[in-house]
């Protein structure tokens, strides 16, 4: 009596191990081809992961069908018949599977690595980046009124949030989209300035209590409209269309959404009409140029809050709003408590929602000083809103605080990739270069900002600043020739400069007497360091007497700043000097100490202070302290890095430009 062969015994002579090899090789080879081939033919997803279902739905089947079936010369036989054949196969056919088996497998690695390698060496095609980049286009206002601009420019606002926070998409940040107007023409042009396949347009009609929201979603690059529609709605059933239009779109391009993204993309930050409105009237000021646009952006969110006092979105605004100001012109400690409890409240109320997080990074690194805290806040913000090229870029300014200038460059340009025609971006890039004496480096980014706003001359003056900081005063006066400086642009500094290695004190007090007299909107710790500048040119004239009603006017200027928590270096820098000038050394030494203590953690700042420190011991007489110190910031990047070229042609530095040790600082490398 013959032994029953066993179950694993009787699966190799069904040639069930064959099968279940050589289908895994060839699923695999079949798999390589459609993630590697598919794409480039423009196959949609879908049918690439239907390939890949069908693969693994079909793997148990053919185990299945070669357990019962076997191939014989005459055709497709049940095993129990096959074995009753009389056996014919030859060791060439016996064999056969092993090639077709080991063929597979080698064109399937072949593919792998050739879709592995080819996909890691090269850009991004177009069509790569189409399928999930987008920018939404400022929205048309239909109203009647103009003044509910706002609420169109709003709702663009809060779509773009939402869009934030998909990782899966690239977006655009606002600032680069409003230099289009809304429903433009050129799409596709518009679409390769921004780097994205995808365009939103839309529209908001608003009357009385009733919106008429319409948007639509096209690809620009095809002139495919992929997705429309309308929303009619009552300002108290407002909410949550901005979170079904980010739904929608992220559908409509097959982005992937994690469930904490579904979730987050769904946030209403309130229910209460009015606050929502006063939110959307603040969002609508920000980026604004001027002072009192600041202070209304502040009026309206703490409407907001105290109309709704659970309002996350609003909280943070209020407190990142009012740590700028603290920054500038309020360094009161009322301001910066005022910044805490916002930014307290909005992080309690909403510990994770990028909003808060950027708000507290924001307080932290303003009114604090608390780079480490900062980075870490603008990190989380960023896991939760991966697309915020604000918090970006507010990453990279704290980055370049800490000395980290190459990171700093680094993430700068990331922001860039998310907000290509920001001019605020580039200009700060042109200037960590220029910090690090990069001088063509900083000069290509600051053409990069004369190619995205054209009409705004007056950026040339940044350029031409970084020929004067190599010594060649004509090739910088060739940059700015025919552009005219407003008082209150700040190129007027840079203006100033270019007076000042030319020796033109006359032209710098009749230039700086303008903007005391014509400016009426000049911030008042301004006007008080121009009054000082004032005084220092006409004592470098050795017009004393000319100087002293300037100084007083400073001064008495001044007294309503003296409680600050702290001050900016340029006026610490003009002040000091005046102080000097005026033999006043207990001022000299009281101010250098507070701006020492100021900026002792800033390695971008404090460089600048060691230069305004020796200023002041340098016209004092004291040129054993005022060289340490710059030959110390001669050495260090700084905003506005001092150079050899600038020792060379300041007067400012006259008294001491007989000193060997200063002549051999004068000749060194920048």
């Amino acid at each position: 009596m013959s032994e029953k062969p066993s179950f694993f015994s009787e699966l190799k002579r069904r040639n069930v191990y064959k099968v279940a090899v050589a289908y895994a090789v060839v699923g695999w080879l079949i798999a390589q081809i459609a993630t590697q081939i598919f794409p480039f033919l423009e196959i949609p997803n879908w049918i690439v992961r239907l390939v890949i279902v069908l693969i693994a739905i079909g793997f148990p089947i053919a185990l299945v069908i070669a357990w019962a079936f076997e191939a014989t010369p005459e055709g497709i036989k049940r095993t129990e018949v096959a074995d009753a054949m009389p056996t014919a196969t030859s060791g060439h056919t016996k064999h056969a599977w092993i090639y077709i088996v080991v063929a597979g497998a080698l064109i399937s690695v072949a593919l792998f690595f050739i879709g592995r390698y080819t996909a890691g060496n090269k850009a991004p095609s177009p069509n790569d980046l189409a399928n999930k980049s987008i920018a939404v286009l400022p929205f048309d206002n239909l109203s009647r009124d103009p003044d509910n601009a706002y609420f169109a420019e709003g709702i663009q606002d809060e779509i773009l949030a939402r869009l934030s926070k998909i990782s899966d998409l690239k977006v655009i940040s606002r600032t680069s989209t409003q230099k289009y107007k809304s429903a433009p023409s050129n799409l596709r042009e518009i679409a390769q300035q921004l780097g994205v396949a995808n365009i939103l347009e839309g529209s908001v009609q608003k009357a009385g209590d009733q919106v008429r929201i319409t948007v639509q979603l096209i690809n620009a690059l095809k002139d495919d409209h992929l997705w429309a529609d309308t929303y009619d709605r009552k300002m108290i059933d407002i909410f949550g269309v901005e979170s079904d239009v980010a739904q929608k779109i992220a559908a409509s391009l097959e982005a992937k959404l994690t469930g904490r993204e579904k979730q987050e993309v769904a946030v209403v930050g309130t229910k209460n009409p009015e606050a929502y409105d006063a939110y959307l009237r603040a969002l609508a000021l920000r980026g604004g140029q001027q002072l009192k646009d600041l202070f209304k952006t502040r009026e309206f969110l703490q409407h907001a809050v105290d109309l709704d006092p659970n309002y996350v979105q609003a909280w943070a605004f209020l407190g990142a709003t009012d740590s700028l100001v603290y920054f500038f012109p309020d360094s009161s400690a009322e301001r910066k408590e005022k910044a805490r409890t916002s930014v307290e409240t909005a992080l309690r109320l909403g510990p994770d929602l990028a909003d808060a997080h950027n708000a507290m990074g924001t307080y932290k690194y303003y009114c604090l000083q608390d780079y480490d805290g900062a980075l870490a806040e603008f990190g989380i913000a960023l896991e939760h809103a991966p697309n915020d090229s604000t918090a970006l870029f507010f990453k990279s300014l704290v980055l370049r605080r800490q000395g980290k200038f190459d990171d700093s460059i680094r993430i700068m340009k990331q922001a860039a990739v998310l907000d290509p025609l920001n001019e605020d971006i580039q200009i700060n890039l042109g200037s960590t270069y220029r910090g690090l004496r990069r001088f063509d480096e900083a000069r290509a980014a600051f053409d990069q900002v004369f190619t995205i706003a054209p009409d705004d001359i007056q950026r040339r003056y940044l350029k031409a600043e970084t020929y004067i900081a190599q010594g060649d005063v004509d090739k910088a006066w060739e940059t700015v020739k025919g552009v005219n400086v407003s008082p209150l642009d700040p190129s007027f500094g840079t203006y100033l400069t270019l007076l000042a290695v030319q020796r033109k004190v006359d032209e710098m007090i009749a230039a700086l007497s303008r903007l005391t007299a014509e400016a009426k909107d000049i911030p008042p710790l301004f006007r008080a360091a121009s009054h000082a500048g004032l005084a220092n040119l006409h004592m470098a004239k050795g017009d004393r007497a000319g100087a002293l009603p300037f100084r007083a006017q400073a001064e008495q200027e001044l007294k309503p700043f003296q409680s600050q928590e702290r001050f900016p270096f340029l006026a610490y820098s003009i002040f000091i000097q005046m102080e000097a000038r005026f033999g006043d050394r207990d001022s000299v030494e009281r101010d250098v100490k507070r701006m020492f203590r100021e900026n002792e953690k800033d390695k971008w700042e404090f460089p600048n202070s060691e230069s305004a420190a020796a200023v002041g011991y340098m016209l004092l007489g004291d040129f054993d302290r005022a060289l340490p110190l710059l030959q110390d910031a001669l050495a260090r990047p700084s905003e506005s890095s001092i150079t050899p070229a600038y020792l060379r042609l300041d007067p400012l530095w006259d008294p001491i430009r007989n000193d060997p040790r200063f002549q051999k600082l004068t000749n060194s490398k920048p």
